[in-house]
């Protein structure tokens, strides 16, 4: 186990000690929202020493009382307005995370500090427009006043204290002295996504199928390229978003939407605390369906679209949307028609795919029942086969998801093709069987990658299929008509079947006269008994006479 999922599980344990009768996804906000205050609070501190912002410290550890000191008055004033240019954010000096441990440790905590705390940290976010919307409302999800914290204002500050004490007594740097904080982060979240059920889903992509669709998509970019765009329209707590930059050489510009406030809250939180600076993030809180990113059409009904060199999604299956035929002059959608009013699948695919660069690459997670499904989406399916926009097909295995246990399909996209073919590959059975869930191993991983780079034919498990072969089958994707993984059985052999037949009817017969010889020495006065007892043995002295 590594030194983050060992912190994490830790965390894990004294969180689910505190939390009382809360809610696992309710208790998340406060762990995750004090873990992320400290940060923020660290990261100003850090920012103060390095920069030699104050007079005469020698170390880190020196930095939050002499703030204390220099930032009063007229001074705190310009002190803000400086760390808010830079890091996008301001701390007080009467707020930071030391203050507040201090004053917790003291028994001086105020039962209102916390909401003061907050209130200064949003009002200070004024000091830098450009970052306003990256921070405004990241705590929101925090209810101070919450009556499962507590049914007074100091119980519920006596419960917000014991949660400080227990994101602060954690170190979380490893034995090389490396900040881990960000990956453990992420392992919360993923805690916090397995205790959530069916919730999960919304917010959480497992890590695994992450890397696959990360590989996938990453694959054709150009590894020399500045600041490469990566777009995740439905991007959950952005893990998935993460994953990415594990696959590409240079630092990558992150965008993303998600619906829900509360994981659009976590994915902000998540990326900053993976030293993902505010001006490389772009995050958005809105329908994706509703609100095209980020500009849409204008007033004059011109379309402004962004495209991204690498877009990814695992968005909601089959949700419901508003199919009016209003949307049929909405760019992403006119040149192919509208998804079902319950099945929104296609239309977060056209929606990626519209606002993918040229040469860029798409992985979105779908149902499979996108491969095979008429009407509609049969007529979507047909018009991105003949644009020639469908790269890769990847069944993967049940059960991998918190959300759902139906089988998925991964679909990659591509809008400048130069091949006419579709490749399949079937790697539903390339798994290993976990207690709650599916995982995908190392090896399952890299033969899906493998593959998909080789791009052949593999027995069993991937087929080229060429446009006139999928024209045959109607435009049907369902893979088992382009991969067959029927193994047959082995022939049977049946003089063996005969051997071990006449050695199993010896043995019976041995078994028979053994059992005749105990019964005969069995005795009794019932004559009942004795009676029947005596059918048994001429039963089955009979039997063995045929």
């Amino acid at each position: 186990m590594t030194k983050a999922a060992d912190v994490t599980s830790q965390i894990w344990e004294m969180a689910n000690r505190l939390r009382g009768n809360m809610d696992a996804s309710e208790y998340r906000n406060y762990i995750l929202g004090f873990m992320f205050y400290r940060y923020l609070s660290e990261r100003q501190e850090k920012y103060l020493f390095e920069n030699e912002i104050l007079e005469g410290i020698n170390n880190i550890q020196e930095v939050n009382e002499e703030y204390a000191k220099e930032a009063t008055d007229d001074d705190l004033v310009d002190y803000l307005a400086d760390i808010a240019e830079s890091q996008g954010y301001a701390i007080e000096p009467q707020y930071t995370w030391k203050t507040i441990v201090n004053a917790v440790n003291s028994n001086t905590i105020k039962p209102d500090t916390f909401q003061n705390m907050f209130d200064s940290f949003n009002n200070n976010l004024r000091l830098n427009t450009k970052a306003r919307e990256d921070f405004t409302g990241v705590f929101d999800d925090m209810n101070l006043s919450n009556s499962r914290l507590g049914n007074t204002t100091a119980a519920r500050a006596k419960a917000l204290t014991e949660i400080v004490n227990l994101v602060d007594q954690v170190e979380y740097k490893d034995e090389n002295g490396k900040d881990i904080l960000g990956d453990i982060y992420e392992f919360l979240i993923a805690k916090f996504a397995g205790n959530s059920g069916k919730k999960a889903g919304e917010f959480y992509t497992p890590h695994k199928v992450s890397e696959v669709l990360a590989k996938l998509a990453t694959i054709s970019l150009n590894q020399n390229e500045d600041k490469p765009s990566v777009y995740d329209f439905a991007c959950g707590s952005g893990s998935l978003l993460l994953t990415v930059q594990d696959e590409i050489k240079n630092n990558v510009l992150y965008y993303g939407q998600e619906l829900n406030t509360t994981t659009y809250n976590l994915a902000r939180m998540n990326l900053m605390m993976h030293d993902v600076a505010y001006d490389r993030m772009t995050l958005k809180n809105a329908d994706t369906l509703e609100q095209d990113w980020p500009d849409g059409v204008d007033e004059q009904g011109v379309d402004h679209p962004r495209n991204f060199d690498v877009v990814v999604a695992n968005p909601p299956y089959s949700a419901r949307w508003d199919n009016n035929d209003r949307k049929l002059k909405d760019p992403r959608f006119k040149d192919y028609g509208l998804a079902p009013k319950t099945k929104a699948d296609y239309a977060f695919l056209l929606h990626g795919l519209y606002h993918l660069d040229q040469n860029g690459t798409m992985a979105i997670v779908l149902p499979h029942g996108v491969l095979f499904r008429g009407a509609k989406e049969g007529k979507i399916r047909e018009a991105l086969l003949k644009k020639n926009q469908i790269d890769a097909i990847i069944g993967m295995p049940a059960g991998l998801f918190y959300s759902t246990g139906i089988p998925t399909v991964i679909l990659v996209l591509k809008k400048n093709k130069t091949n006419k073919d579709v490749l399949f590959i079937d790697a539903s059975k390339g798994f290993e069987k976990g207690k709650n869930q599916n995982i995908l191993r190392d090896k399952d991983i890299d033969k899906i990658i493998n593959t998909y780079k080789e791009r052949k034919d593999v027995e069993r498990y991937a087929h080229v299929a060429t446009f006139d072969e999928i024209q045959e089958n109607d435009f049907n994707l369902n893979i088992p008509r382009y991969v067959d993984t029927f193994v047959p059985e082995p022939p049977v052999d049946l003089k063996k079947v005969a051997a071990d037949l006449h050695e199993t009817n010896i043995e019976i017969e041995k078994t028979q006269k053994e059992l005749v010889g105990m019964l005969k020495d069995l005795t009794s006065d019932d004559n009942d008994i004795m009676e029947g007892l005596n059918a048994i043995i001429k039963e089955l002295g009979e039997e063995n006479h045929d």
